[in-house]
């Protein structure tokens, strides 16, 4: 099982570009209102979103993008938002993953998919199957996914993998079987829509990522914002619990 290194036990390398971006695409709604449309409106655009960020992280040396398109929360919607999201899922998983496998960009999907139709949890594993071995940026997205349910998930095979007199749990054993295993923990944590919280996302993974808000709604979120989010990033000091001293004193790995 391979587990990308924890930001609490290894000083993770840092470069001027973040290796891994998750962002809370927020806003669709509030897009679609401001123009007296439909909310699924806002949702198609967001897809449009969406391509263009792929593409400027891809350009950009980005190596692991996390969306999160769909909470555990987000059933408690109006049943007709939750079935016309269930058709642009579809349609984006029909449309939309050759291109990404054209462009060498390897497809995840995080979260509970055993809610989903089976037609869903069928174009996912295909989707996910065909892009498995490409090497260009990593794009996931987490739906139906909770960082609650993923460390509960986690908890749940560690106990259920583990024998008598195994001893204590180490942080390494729980990372280990987490949704992201497999990615470094993000540097870049965006939201959009000015709302201020990480509402239920990669509870586990942000311990040291550096958060950074805006109040650009996602369907208007593009290369020049995503830029400006970047720039942000470049403007921090990551100290891993060092001091400012410390940094100083010693150079820092880069990627």
């Amino acid at each position: 099982m391979t587990t990308a290194t924890s930001s609490t036990i290894a000083i993770p390398a840092v470069g001027e570009v973040p290796r891994h971006i998750a962002i809370i695409m927020d806003g669709n709604g509030r897009w679609a209102r401001a123009r007296h449309l439909p909310r699924v409106a806002g949702h198609r655009q967001g897809v449009e979103a969406v391509r263009a960020v792929v593409k400027a992280c891809a350009e950009r040396g980005v190596q692991y993008l996390t969306l999160f398109a769909f909470s555990s929360e987000n059933w408690r919607r109006p049943r007709e938002e939750v079935s016309l999201l269930m058709e642009l899922f579809v349609r984006a998983l029909q449309l939309e993953v050759k291109k990404l496998h054209k462009n060498a960009i390897r497809f995840r999907v995080i979260g509970d998919l055993a809610s989903f139709s089976e037609r869903i949890q069928e174009l996912v594993g295909d989707s996910v199957a065909l892009t498995r071995d490409n090497r260009g940026l990593t794009l996931t997205v987490a739906a139906n996914y909770g960082g609650r349910w993923d460390i509960l998930q986690a908890v749940n095979r560690l106990l259920a993998e583990r024998t008598p007199g195994s001893g204590p749990v180490r942080e390494e054993d729980l990372a280990g079987r987490l949704s992201m295993s497999e990615a470094p923990e993000p540097d870049l944590f965006i939201r959009t829509g000015g709302e201020q919280r990480i509402s239920n996302f990669l509870l586990w993974q942000l311990a040291y990522t550096e958060l950074y808000f805006t109040d650009t709604l996602w369907p208007d979120f593009d290369a020049a914002a995503l830029d400006a989010a970047i720039a942000s990033y470049r403007r921090r000091e990551r100290r891993f619990g060092r001091t400012s001293e410390q940094l100083a004193q010693q150079s820092v790995p880069r990627q």
